[in-house]
């Protein structure tokens, strides 16, 4: 169990029970999209995910029971060295309507999503590893993607509000301290150049740049238009990523990595969904393969530009940098570790030389099985001690 927030902490435990008592979860992760026309629903990214930071890796699933009042989100780490995952939620706040984090520069921030009545998002700043936090505030709610948040080497700190805005702060200690200013709106964003160029209907993910300018990410309308975007000096330009392939183009995912970026993009087409990998070196993009999926269940970026993907059906995806750019099937996950199957989600986590950990949920209890030698083979279990009936 990590260790309890104090001082503030105890404010917005009391500040969540003012804004209307229990809190129960109306939707974990993404809403159900709607589609348009007559091709499938667009995907949506979930906040079930891992992340890679210079500490480790960290993972975010949702635990407990089926209804979603019973639902909590939870925060794992395993170190750089490898070994075991360890439990470092926040506590202090009722976390129901999900977990959002980034690492940068020696941080981890971690923002708790509005639920029910609760209107802003409690946040949570860590420099040792999650075992200990400062507790901070973000007078607004956080939007329901995982790239709701960023966090720049020099500690800079983003974040994508639920109507679009993006705020800053200039640094994570500052934001835990609650010092935000507006960057940019929707309305604004979809108004500048690129936006009408692209026909942005939504902002989806925030990063920064090679340059630590701030980049934002979005869906478009026009076909074929992927939504990235980089401000300097208060103009957004384009990144200049473009998909040779036709349909409806929404960034799912969009990080730093060393010397540029990567990106995770969902192109919805009359014959079905399609993800691609995109990684910029500073100054041109390079594409992967597609691969095929009519819905995620949790999906992320690895070290060296890989990334991961857990569909509704079939086997788990993995892409390797730009250098390997196409899409491999992992063996399937483990029969009745719930890994694909609700109530628990469960995730996946890259480790060293292109092994992976799949963090399989049931109930409290979390399983997990990393891949050795082309099998999966159980490792660790944890319990979490699920509080049921605590918030509904």
């Amino acid at each position: 169990m990590s260790r309890r927030l104090t001082g503030a902490a105890a404010v917005l435990a009391c500040a969540v029970l003012a804004c209307g008592g229990l809190i129960t979860l109306a939707g974990c992760g993404s809403h159900p999209a709607t589609g348009t026309g007559t091709g499938p629903a667009p995907l949506t990214a979930p906040l079930s995910t891992s992340l890679v930071s210079a500490q480790g890796t960290w993972a975010v699933a949702v635990m407990g029971g089926p209804d979603a009042g019973n639902r909590f989100w939870q925060l794992f780490f395993r170190s750089a060295a490898g070994g075991r995952w360890s439990l470092v939620t926040p506590q202090g706040v009722a976390d129901n309507g999900g977990l959002v984090a980034a690492g940068g520069g020696g941080y981890l921030v971690v923002g708790i999503r509005p639920s029910q009545k609760l209107a802003f998002s409690p946040l949570a700043t860590s420099t040792d590893t999650g075992r200990n936090w400062t507790p901070g505030l973000l007078d607004a709610g956080l939007a329901d993607m995982p790239g709701a948040i960023a966090v720049g080497p020099a500690g800079r700190t983003l974040a994508l509000l639920q109507d679009g805005t993006i705020e800053a702060a200039p640094t994570a200690g500052s934001a835990a301290a609650g010092r935000w200013a507006p960057l940019a709106t929707l309305k604004a964003l979809a108004a500048s150049a690129p936006g009408r160029a692209c026909g942005l209907e939504g902002v989806t993910a925030v990063s920064f740049g090679p340059d630590e300018n701030p980049m934002a990410a979005g869906s478009c309308a026009r076909p074929g238009a992927a939504g990235v975007f980089t401000e300097a000096g208060g103009t957004w330009r384009s990144a200049g990523l473009a998909l040779p392939a036709g349909g409806r183009v929404r960034v799912l995912g969009l990080t730093a990595i060393p010397g540029g970026n990567e990106a995770l993009l969902a192109v919805s087409h009359p014959g079905g969904n399609s993800l691609f990998v995109a990684w910029r070196d500073g100054t041109r993009w390079t594409v992967s393969a597609p691969v095929a999926a009519a819905g995620v269940r949790a999906l992320g970026f690895g070290p060296g530009g890989s990334a991961w993907l857990l569909p509704d059906r079939g086997r788990p995806e993995t892409v390797a940098g730009a250098a390997g750019s196409a899409w491999r099937p992992l063996p399937p996950v483990p029969a009745g570790t719930q890994v694909l199957a609700p109530p628990g989600t469960g995730t996946l986590a890259a480790g060293s030389g292109g092994s992976y950990d799949a963090l399989a949920v049931a109930g409290s209890r979390l399983t997990v099985w990393r891949l050795v030698r082309g099998a999966w083979a159980e490792v660790q279990q944890l319990t979490v001690p699920v509080q049921y009936g605590s918030s509904g």
